[in-house]
């Protein structure tokens, strides 16, 4: 059990170095995410957003997905796109119950990433989602709210 704590922290299909071979397939879609001309945007997007799911959401679930996407601008998305990843020194410090949840079939964070962040961090949990993408807490939402909860418990 972990020692008591205020402090704990869950990282959900997170890539934490720039490795490209941490990369899933899905990412190519940044650049034209970043785009200016709103077609282009709009469909990288579309794309995007589809192969962040395994288990695919309603229609109603998914456009209202696309619409929150929408709303970050393409200066940020480029910024984060070009954002330093390499942060193991950071990762090997942390010295609080740490979470590691990530899905088995995420194209935007290969599994490597995760595993490579559960190694990382003294202590940490790993809890693969078989048959899951990018998105555990939507697709498979019971499973999470458990261990999620079951986390914080042991953490305080």
């Amino acid at each position: 059990m972990a020692p008591p704590s205020s402090q704990a922290l869950n990282y959900v299909d997170a890539g934490q170095k720039g490795d490209p071979t941490f990369f899933g397939p899905n990412l190519r879609n940044l650049p034209l995410m970043a785009s200016e001309d709103l077609a282009v945007n709009i469909a990288a997007t579309r794309a995007f957003l589809h192969d962040c799911f395994s288990i695919q959401p309603s229609q109603e679930e998914y456009e209202t997905m696309l619409a929150f996407n929408m709303m970050v601008p393409p200066k940020v998305r480029l910024g984060l796109s070009g954002r330093p990843l390499n942060v193991d020194d950071m990762l090997r410090s942390l010295r609080l119950p740490v979470l590691v949840t990530h899905g088995a079939e995420d194209k935007n964070s290969n599994l490597i990433a995760a595993e490579y962040t559960a190694k990382m961090i003294p202590g940490a949990k790993l809890s693969i989602y078989q048959g899951v993408g990018h998105s555990p807490f939507f697709e498979a939402t019971p499973r999470f709210n458990a261990e999620l909860a079951a986390f914080v418990r042991s953490a305080q």
